[in-house]
């Protein structure tokens, strides 16, 4: 068995970090479903402005579009939409056969209008509508404004994987969201089986920030401590059998799964593979580069390791506290920081398949 199908076999998806016409086209994300059982794939600016400046497929696609589309971003999406249908129709049978459980792809709202709330409803209604298949899913970042949108999102019926999540107040802030829409779509007597969503949680990021500050004990701990720990939480609160999401349980509604993002090791001193190896535990979805895939496919070592010893893991959160850093400030930070980065891509991307 693939070292990455193991760990689907302990519970856990797999999607790929990545996606471009060529990944689609050549059969390559055909053969990571069929031989690594990867099962779902995400986009973000960056992946995008990446796969147009490097995958020559998209040359002949642009020169394509009509002159008279002259607008930026509606010429972005001539050229990614077909590739965000084309990954979901190769998910398809996954998505169908796994009852609508895995199988997704995701899209993300223009970064943009991280802080129009509206705005960003309206681009999740209008993405949804214009991809028009039923396991996409649309990204929106876990600012004040994007929760605000997605509690009217997950209201609306449509699959939202949230993203830019650093931390513990994320972390509750955005299940606190998600449960709310799907409240309010149950008061208003429309059905919730079929809406999924997951909530994106970067990780190497954190250590990244955090490690300057610390000492040697808890280098490289805090992320793992901070993902086991919001995922204890999930067991008790938020799972299908949580106390806090008991109600809409019963009322036909699925969980927000914890998504580890940003998985790939930035510390050349830290193992290639430890945010893979560290983080494998059933109802959870890890997104990975494709670097790190393939060294995962390598070397791997696939183990239900999530779930050990969260008493140790809020010792290190604890030990963090008393060392003067707040996690939650830090996790501001980043998110700030991690706009500003998916702006910056987005106005290359913008720029680079102007009219």
């Amino acid at each position: 068995m693939s070292r990455l199908k193991a760990i689907s076999a302990l519970g856990q998806q797999v999607w790929l970090d990545s996606i471009s016409r060529k990944l689609i086209e050549s059969g390559e994300l055909a053969r990571l479903i069929a031989e690594d059982g990867i099962s779902g794939v995400t986009s973000n600016p960056a992946i995008f402005q990446q796969a147009l400046a490097k995958d020559p497929a998209y040359a002949a696609a642009k020169a394509a579009l009509p002159a008279t589309l002259t607008d930026p971003e509606a010429r972005f999406e001539a050229l990614a939409l077909p590739d965000i249908q084309a990954a979901c129709d190769a998910f398809l049978p996954l998505f169908d056969a796994s009852h609508g459980n895995k199988g997704f792809v995701s899209f993300e709202v223009s970064p943009t209008l991280s802080r129009d709330a509206d705005g960003t409803f309206a681009a999740a209604q209008r993405l949804w509508n214009a991809i028009a298949r039923p396991n996409v899913m649309i990204k929106i970042p876990a600012t004040p404004e994007g929760l605000v949108a997605i509690r009217k999102s997950i209201a609306a019926g449509i699959n939202i994987n949230v993203t830019l999540m650093f931390s513990p107040a994320h972390v509750e802030a955005v299940a606190q969201a998600h449960a709310s829409g799907l409240a309010d779509r149950v008061a208003a007597g429309l059905p919730v089986a079929q809406i999924r969503s997951v909530a994106s949680v970067f990780i190497s990021r954190v250590d990244s920030k955090i490690d300057p500050q610390v000492n040697d004990a808890l280098k490289g701990k805090v992320a793992i401590a901070s993902a086991r720990a919001a995922y204890a939480d999930w067991q008790a609160h938020w799972s299908a059998t949580g106390d806090r999401f008991a109600a809409l349980a019963a009322a036909g509604a699925h969980p927000q799964w914890l998504l580890w993002a940003s998985t790939g090791t930035k510390n050349p001193a830290y193992s290639d593979v430890l945010y893979v190896e560290t983080l494998i535990g059933p109802e959870t979805v890890n997104t990975v580069p494709e670097a790190t895939l393939n060294a995962f496919r390598d070397h791997g070592n696939a183990a239900a390791t999530l779930a050990q010893d969260p008493a140790e893991a809020r010792a290190t959160l604890k030990a963090l506290a008393e060392a003067g850093v707040d996690i939650n400030a830090v996790g501001e930070q980043l998110q700030n920081e991690g706009l500003v980065l998916f702006e910056q891509a987005f106005e290359t991307l913008l720029g680079s398949v102007g009219a």
